[in-house]
């Protein structure tokens, strides 16, 4: 794709106005409609987020479903991508006044839960996250009952993955400092 079509694809996403309960984001050059997420995937987000505000060293503020502008891929338009949930330090407000595409400084972790296409989770939205510097991604993949969190990234990748079965405690580390306990995922 030459600039010319990037920025043509970029225009059409940016004018897509998703029909209500339907969200649209822009994953290395393809145009995603999610369809609403089921009780399964509101369980897991629910579990993940107590867990956090409970137990997190670090107080956090979150935001499910925000808009992240994103570092474009050589051959892609810049990534619009929407995480599950996104966590950032509670002393840095970057959710306050952020427009619906904020730039990713200043998140500490993007969390994900599979649904309907899992391979963009496990992998494209992954390059993405790594791609911008995101330092954590946690993805829950309900398909393989595990959850994998993705730290230190380094250009396309994370150089570091930790899994855990559903049941299994997860450590998070800082800012987080705490073990994520998945019984509740079961």
């Amino acid at each position: 794709m030459n600039t010319t079509d990037n920025e043509i694809l970029l225009e059409l996403f940016l004018a897509l106005d998703a029909p209500e309960g339907l969200r649209a984001e822009l994953v290395n050059g393809e145009i995603l409609i999610r369809l609403p997420v089921d009780g399964y995937h509101c369980h897991l987000i629910s579990e993940l987020t107590g867990q956090v505000w409970r137990k997190s060293a670090t107080e956090m503020q979150m935001s499910e479903n925000k808009g992240l502008r994103l570092v474009a891929s050589g051959h892609h338009p810049a990534d619009h991508v929407i995480p599950d949930v996104t966590f950032a330090p509670e002393e840095l407000r970057l959710f306050r006044g952020a427009p619906s595409w904020m730039e990713p400084d200043g998140v500490a972790m993007v969390a994900e839960v599979t649904s309907a296409k899992p391979d963009q989770d496990r992998i494209a939205k992954r390059h993405c996250y790594a791609r911008a510097g995101i330092p954590l991604y946690l993805l829950i993949d309900r398909e393989k009952s595990q959850v994998s969190l993705f730290a230190k990234p380094h250009r396309n990748e994370y150089t570091e993955v930790h899994l855990a079965a559903f049941g299994e405690p997860l450590a998070l580390p800082a800012p987080f400092d705490f073990d994520l306990d998945t019984k509740p995922f079961l």
